[in-house]
Parts: structure tokens; sequence; C-alpha cells
């Protein structure tokens, strides 16, 4: 700092002397200010300081990774791109909030362009989700609809440990393009550095982050004028049921329609409790349909079709059944026999074990019990799987057949797929499924339902349009169940005719069971082309 002073002084009185001063001070100054400043940033550290904010942005807002494949569909070759990486979700000040993964499927035509870049108002986009709530978006894409899947058994019930990937011919990549987005904290996605992820773990903040997603997604994709359609899976029922209120309402982004696969609308359906009954009635005809599965219905039972059994059921539900829960304790002794072996012949279970369970079967005791003589327990997700009971002392299975057989390739796949043939390179954990601290408060001690946000998405666009896809043998969320909200959604009759029912042989995950994928995808491509 003295060599400042005196390059002051030295300019006031310019001889040859001073001059030499001067210019030997200059030299000096400089030295000496990087000395007295080392906080001052060097031209290199300006370089270094660049560098980190490229990486940070780069993080925060990365370029996808693009990458080509084609998948033969019906016969016909189907060529398309494929993007994938994270995109932001945004605060008010345009900083991220969170870094959502994603991967599109986009057709391309014979040139190998995109042909939703000619034909962006005919040609449909669908943007799908998993549920949990905690659940990558891999069920739906390496399972149903993408064009890659993971090779399981035609019968879908025993998978080997890892498995291959394979085309998928029952894909819907040939009607729609096709997007699949893990919600914040499931696969790939995170929240941003200094931003707490519980923020995006209830049903509204969830709707919300995913809903920022889609808008964002459909501005920088160009995708605005394209039929857009919701498809939801379990928890994405809830999910999809609020996106289409949310987007509608907050953005004006009229969907076409939501393909809800084997959703849950309103919890109250599946959650039982002293005062609710309404589960034991939704369960009640997958049990029937399961233990018709399994050939332990009554004679005259057993020699029905599976929809004459189910009719029985549902006619038990409708009548005397609920009416004999309503009545608790007070139900009289020889009518509380009566119900007892009625719910006996429609579950394959005993007299006996339907009083002691106080006429109130869950779907846990039902798993447990049914086979209980050939020492079996059967699946959650798909009550056509068994396994072995390790311990019959207990009066709920110890884990779930069905799901145990397809988390390890299907975890594999997600992990191999998407750094091996997708090119995306990252060390951060891909979140199959993700134990996130879900959070109900702004429900308050009630029941999550999303009945009135469905049905404000139809009644203000009457053009919307529901599918409902359900399994027969689904013990995690029976048909019956979403069937129960369908048929208490505050719409005019006039709108009943937008929504469509459609069951299938399996359970949760359908499109495991060859002949339900099928089905499944000839359900889904005449849904989205209108007919």
């Amino acid at each position: 700092m003295m060599a400042i002073g005196f390059f002051v002084t030295a300019i006031q009185t310019p001889t040859l002397t001073t001059m030499r001063q001067l210019i030997i001070s200059l030299a000096l100054a400089i030295c000496l200010f990087a000395e007295d400043a080392p906080d001052a940033p060097k031209s290199v550290d300006k370089k270094d300081d660049k560098k980190e904010e490229k990486k940070d942005d780069k993080k925060a807002d990365e370029k996808p990774k693009e990458s080509k494949g084609s998948v033969t569909i019906g016969g016909k070759a189907i060529g398309y791109a494929v993007k994938t990486g994270t995109m932001p979700i945004l605060k008010e000040d345009g900083s991220p909030r969170a870094n959502v993964f994603y991967v599109y499927y986009a057709a391309t035509g014979e040139n190998g362009k995109p042909l939703a870049s000619v034909a962006a108002t005919t040609r449909p986009i669908v943007y799908c989700f998993n549920g949990g709530p905690g659940s990558a978006a891999v069920w739906l894409h390496f399972g149903g609809l993408g064009p890659r899947k993971i090779s399981l058994p035609p019968d879908g019930k025993v998978p080997t440990p890892i498995g291959t990937i394979a085309e998928n011919p029952n894909s819907i990549l040939d009607v729609a393009d096709l997007v699949f987005i893990d919600p914040v904290g499931t696969g790939i996605s995170r929240a941003a550095k200094g931003e707490k992820a519980e923020q995006f773990f209830g049903p509204d903040e969830d709707v919300e982050s995913v809903g920022e997603f889609i808008r964002l997604f459909t501005t920088r994709e160009q995708r605005w004028m394209s039929p857009k359609f919701l498809c939801g899976e379990s928890y994405g029922g809830i999910r999809g049921s609020g996106l289409a209120d949310y987007l509608q309402e907050r953005h004006g982004m009229m969907l076409s329609g939501f393909i809800c696969v084997s959703g849950v609308i309103n919890f109250q359906t599946l959650s039982s409790a002293i005062g609710n009954d309404l589960p034991f009635l939704s369960f009640l005809p997958s049990f029937t349909s399961t233990a018709h599965y399994h050939g332990k219905l009554p004679a005259d039972l057993q020699a029905l079709t599976v929809e004459q059994a189910e009719a029985a059921a549902r006619e038990f539900t409708h009548g005397a059944y609920p009416l004999a829960l309503l009545r608790g304790r007070t139900l009289p002794a020889p009518e509380r026999r009566s119900i007892a072996e009625k719910l006996a012949r429609l579950t394959g279970l005993t007299p006996e074990q339907c009083d002691e369970q106080d006429l109130r079967i869950s779907p846990s005791y039902f798993r447990e019990m049914l086979l209980r003589k050939e020492g079996k327990i059967i699946g959650r997700f798909d009550a056509r799987v068994t396994a072995e009971d390790g311990d019959r002392s207990e009066q709920s299975p110890e884990f779930d057949p069905s799901f145990t057989g397809v988390i390890g390739p299907f975890n594999a796949m997600a992990n191999a797929y998407l750094r091996g043939d997708l090119g995306y390179e990252t060390d951060e954990p891909y979140r199959v499924l993700a134990p996130l601290p879900w959070s109900f408060a702004k429900f308050g001690g009630r029941y999550v339902g999303m009945e009135n946000h469905l049905a404000d998405a139809m009644k203000t666009n009457p053009q919307f349009r529901l599918l409902i896809c359900a399994g027969r043998r689904d013990l995690a969320v029976p048909a019956d169940a979403t069937r129960y909200s369908l048929d208490h959604l505050p719409i005019p009759e006039s709108l009943r005719k937008n929504i469509r029912m459609e069951t299938f042989e399996s359970g949760h995950m359908m499109y495991f069971l060859d002949t339900d994928a099928a089905k499944l995808r000839a359900n889904i491509t005449s849904f989205i082309s209108g007919k």
C-alpha cells in the first residue's frame, strides 16, 4: 500500500528520475496489492470460478443425453429418439428447487426426425409416473409402456433374479410419445442444493412439483399443441387425479385424458379402522376371484366363471354384508353365523375364521390363510403368485412373493439400461423405491381423496376422458376400491360416458402377464385414439 502512495506523488512531479521511480513503483504496487488482497481473484482463479459456476449450472439444468433406438410393434419397426436427463423445478426467481429425472421417447419418421416436430398438433404425448409414494417410474417404463422391457416368463409369476433387456412389443410408442417421470426423492431426482427435500413429500406438494415439471417440459419441447395424457399407477391414481385439476386450473393446460393403472383415488377405500368398514367391502370381490383362481371356492361357485363369482361377491357387498357390519357387536348371533357362512363361501376360508376376524377379513390375513393347508402364502401385488410359508404361527405373511421376485430384475435393469443403453452417467444411486417421509398433515386427519379434483377436471373440460385399468388379483389396490371412487364422483350424468373401466386377469402390474400386457396396450392405444 506504501508503493501506491508514492505512485500518486510521482505523478504530480513528472521528472526523468521520478518517471523511473514511477515505473518501479507501479510494478511494486501491483505485486504488493496482490499480497495485501489475497481474496482478489487472479486471472486463473476467475477461470476456475467460471468452471465451478458452469458445473453448478449443469447440475441444476443439464443438457440431456441424446440417443436413438428402434422397436418392432405389430410387425412394424418404430424408430425413436431418446432424451435422458434432469430438468429443474423453479422458484419464482428462476432458481432451482429440485432437479427431476426423466426419460423422453419421441417416435421418428423415415428422415430420423421426431414425428412431433412436423405434427405437433396431432401427435399425442403421455406423461407417465408410478406411485408409492416413493416409487420411480421403472414399472411402467420397463414393464408396461416403454420400448424396452425386462424379460419375464409369459405367466409373469417367477422372474429370474436379474433378467435380460428385451424389446417391448406392447409399447404404445407407435401412437404416442412417452415421458417417464421420477418425482423428487425417487430415481435420480433430488432437491436442489440448499433445499429441503421434505417440501415435496405430501399429496398437494407432490402434485405441484410434478405439475411444474410437466409445464416446463411441455414448454421446452414445444408440445403445448399436442394432445396430452397422464398415466399413473398405484398412488399415481391420487397424483394423476390431482394433476389433472392442477394443470388445467393453474396453467390452463387442458388434457385429453388420464390413464389410471391399478390406481387408488381415495385411501378410505383401502385403510380400515373402527368406523371405516369400506375396505372390507372393496376387497371382497378380489378375494373371491383369487380363491376362484386357486380352486378354493365351494363347488357350485367354482363351476362359475370368475366374472359370475365376482358378481355374487359384489351382490353381497351391496346388500346383507354392509348392513351386518353396520350393526357391529349388536348383530344377533344367528345373523352373525349366517354372514360368517356366506363370507366363507366367497373367500375360501372357514366360517370359524370369518367369525374370529369379526366378519372383517383383511388382505394380509387372507393372504396368509387361503393356502394355509398347503403351507403357502400368496402375493399382495399379484395373488396368483405363491411362496412357501416359513412361519405358520403368524396371521399375516412375512413378505410379498409377488414383489420380492421382481424388485431385483427391475433395479438391475434401471441401473444397466440408463447408464449403458442411454449413456446417462451419474454416481447418484438410482432409487427404485425410496422410504420417503410422506406427510398427510394438510389433510388434518381426513382420508386422502382426490374425487373432487378429478371431478373438477372433468367438469371444467368436458372433453377430458378417463381410462381405469384394474387387475382381478390385485390385493394392494382392488378393482372395487377404484370402482367405488368412480361411482361417487360428483359429476353430471352426461360426463359418465367419458369413463371407461377395463379388468385384467392378473394383479397390480398386469403387464407382467403376456396376455394382459397385450390387452393393456390395446386398451390404451384405442383410448388415446378416441375409439
